[in-house]
């Protein structure tokens, strides 16, 4: 089934094919680079995977035909911030702290990019749609020079318009929807700069909720189907569509053979168990399918990090190859210096460059193992042997029999387990901090690996997402307390769009808050919240901590909101250096729906709207 060797060069090493400029002719003019990066992108949901159906996705099927379908192809963490980080920088990411959601971007913002370095060499650098690394208008300080940040209907940070002109770095109001906006921008930045080498990051925030297709992408898909199906195949189907325009701008402009194209998934579908067919495009399973592999997003299983991945770059690699060898999103940044002739150090890198191993130069494997750390959470893929760790839980796979991860072999091979235990050892002990985890298993891992790699019973749904007449629906009854947070100066109910906060008298200008007490999270403390206000203003975070009786003025801070038609997610910190025990969010006023909050402390459990 899949073809593997047993012996590879070592992902934490550089291999010499790595970064050498001798890969490439001494003649040869540098060539273009677009990584399309998609976002909780199951491994099932292209159609060149050959998995289902329903998806159609004949733009990426150009793609793998002209070049490469990577069928273990891998991320490098199950969750969206690490899996970037370690994208652009290419190094694991726990090696400079960004270990999951939440974690401080210091050892990010103190790495050098691969677009810094590409820039420095001469290269237009730019960045279309979700970034999650930073403020969008901090993003010229990584290295691109052109910024497009728009992923969903809210007002976006951006320095060129869908046209590709200039313009200062500000808020720009969207004109379309967000897929279309980044692939209009990208198509422009390529005619402006046909003749010079560029590097594009062209990351959708697709088919990430909240789910959100027109029309015209939902009507595509007719048919008895789970509406959030319906609105993950609308969505990549959008994205299909961006594809295309992309590589017929290239064609259109002769450089289809002077362009390495990456197509990646940033981590598995998140299915929530259940996959619940929820109304409205929140919170929740967001469609796409992980089929035939086990797990989703948030687990170091197969489904968790083994993604869409296609590579292409017509006439230097041949096409229509199906690549065995697991490769990962590491090897982008070392195989993009090698071919851009750009100097590295022997520790720049984690990954290598591929383009020998996939033009046949070399036939061996491109890495002896990959690894992989994630909270509490550790992995190892070493030729048919993967050994997956949760907690005090352990399970070893041969995948080449058991791609689907059903036959825990640890307790029939425990010298392979032990070996294989002892190298990921050596591997996490280079990490920050050092170790097989950094962190204790949350409430939602314990329960995955319940479910999936234990064949436990799945965790009932909480009541408000029970099937009601055989229909699940949401319940839109008024609350003060349907969730644990509670509400002030108004009512609180779940609606198709998540949380919505009505204030007692919504005419009157009144602004309700929302407040948590008995906390316990170390400071400094990151918040992401996920909002549709329904008047601009300002969000106001209080906090109290354990040696406060009461909120004081200066625990305080305040993030600017706009009233736009869609969802919009606002950072911050709350820079406290005690445990904080209580937060308020004091609302703009008028009715506020909210998607998500996460409180995200220096250490400890994350804790969210529930």
């Amino acid at each position: 089934m899949h073809k593997l060797v047993a012996f590879w060069i070592p992902l934490i090493w550089l291999s010499t094919a790595k970064v050498s400029a001798a890969d490439m002719p001494a003649d040869a003019s540098r060539p273009n680079i677009i990584v399309f990066y998609t976002d909780d992108h199951g491994h099932a949901d292209l159609s060149c995977q050959g998995v289902l159906t329903d998806i159609k996705t004949p733009n990426v099927d150009a793609l793998a035909k002209s070049g490469v379908l990577a069928r273990n192809g891998y991320s490098t963490a199950p969750q969206c911030v690490p899996s970037r980080a370690g994208l652009l920088i290419g190094k694991f990411h726990s090696k400079f702290g960004v270990e999951a959601n939440g974690a401080s971007l210091e050892g990010f913002n103190s790495e050098l990019t691969i677009t810094e370095r590409l820039q420095k060499a001469g290269y237009v650098t730019a960045q279309f749609g979700k970034w999650h690394l930073g403020p969008g208008n901090r993003i010229t300080d990584h290295g691109f020079k052109h910024v497009f940040n728009q992923n969903s209907g809210a007002y976006f940070s951006a320095n060129i318009d869908s046209d590709g002109h200039d313009r200062e770095m500000s808020s720009l109001r969207p004109e379309m929807y967000h897929i279309d906006g980044c692939s209009k921008a990208a198509a422009s930045i390529i005619d402006r700069y046909k003749d010079d080498p560029f590097f594009l990051y062209v990351a959708y925030r697709a088919p990430h909720v909240p789910l959100d297709a027109p029309r015209k992408y939902l009507d595509r898909f007719p048919g008895e189907m789970p509406e959030r199906r319906r609105q993950a195949l609308a969505m990549l189907s959008a994205v299909d569509d961006g594809v295309g325009l992309i590589t017929d701008t290239l064609a259109k402009n002769n450089l289809t053979e002077k362009t390495l194209i990456f197509y990646i998934g940033d981590n598995g579908a998140p299915l929530k168990i259940h996959k619940l067919d929820a109304p409205g495009g929140g919170p929740g399973w967001d469609g796409s399918l992980n089929d035939p592999l086990n797990g989703e997003k948030g687990m170091l299983s197969e489904g968790g990090m083994h993604v869409p991945f296609v590579i292409s770059w017509p006439g230097k690699i041949p096409g229509g190859q199906v690549y065995d060898h697991p490769i990962s999103a590491l090897d982008v940044a070392a195989t993009t210096a090698a071919i851009a002739n750009i100097p590295a150090q022997p520790d720049d890198f984690d990954g290598v460059n591929l383009v020998p191993f996939l033009t046949g130069e070399r036939n061996d494997a491109p890495h002896e193992f990959l690894a992989w750390r994630w909270i509490a959470q550790a992995a190892i893929r070493e030729g048919d042997w993967k050994l997956l760790r949760g907690g005090d839980r352990e399970y070893l796979y041969n995948l080449e029999n058991d791609l689907e991860e059903q036959t825990n072999l640890a307790a029939k091979h425990p010298e392979v387990a032990r070996r294989l235990r002892e190298k990921l050892s050596i591997w996490a002990d280079k990490l920050d901090p050092p170790g097989l985890a950094s962190g204790d298993m949350s409430k939602a891992a314990n329960d995955y690996f319940d479910f999936y790699l234990d064949g436990k019973a799945a965790s009932p749904l909480p009541q408000k997402f029970q099937p009601k007449s055989g229909n699940p629906k949401l319940s839109d009854k008024p609350n003060r307390a349907v969730s644990s947070w509670l509400t002030r100066g108004g009512t609180m109910s779940v609606t198709e769009d998540g949380w919505r906060i009505t204030p007692h008298n919504p005419g009157s200008g009144q602004a309700p808050f929302i407040t948590k007490n008995g906390l316990s999270l170390n400071g400094p403390v990151s918040v992401a919240l996920t909002l549709k206000p329904a008047a601009s203003g300002a969000v106001g975070i209080s906090w109290r901590t354990s040696t406060d009786k009461k909120f004081k003025a200066n625990n305080r801070v305040d993030v600017d909101v706009e009233n736009t038609t869609g969802f919009q997610t606002i950072h911050t910190n709350l820079p406290s250096d005690s445990k904080i025990i209580h937060v308020r969010i004091q609302l703009p006023p008028g009715i506020t729906s909210i998607q998500s909050i996460e409180l995200k402390p220096a250490s400890g459990k994350l804790v969210t709207l529930e």
